[in-house]
């Protein structure tokens, strides 16, 4: 799923016009990032839960040469879909 495609199916939903449709994607997206940096996650009903989880500094591999390489730790998000998006699916 892309902005694009939010965008679209805004537009066709709601009969607005394109740039309206784009802005209005735009601003979901953003207060989704707002409210996951604020709480940790977010939770759309009928479709699943985001939360962001940190990790752990560890070692990799660089897969060209070989050469171990350190990798910081940060944070990453996790999906999990609610029940009615599996049984959907």
């Amino acid at each position: 799923m892309s902005k694009a495609f939010i965008a679209q199916v805004l537009q066709e939903s709601l009969g607005c016009t394109g740039v309206a449709a784009n802005r209005a994607a735009g601003d979901l997206i953003a207060a989704i990032v707002k409210d996951m940096k604020k709480n940790g996650g977010f939770t759309l009903p009928s479709f699943g839960t985001f939360t962001v989880r940190k990790t752990k500094a560890r070692k990799g591999l660089n897969p060209r040469t070989g050469e171990p390489v350190k990798i910081k730790a940060g944070k990453t998000v996790r999906f999990k879909p609610s029940p009615n998006l599996r049984k959907a699916v």
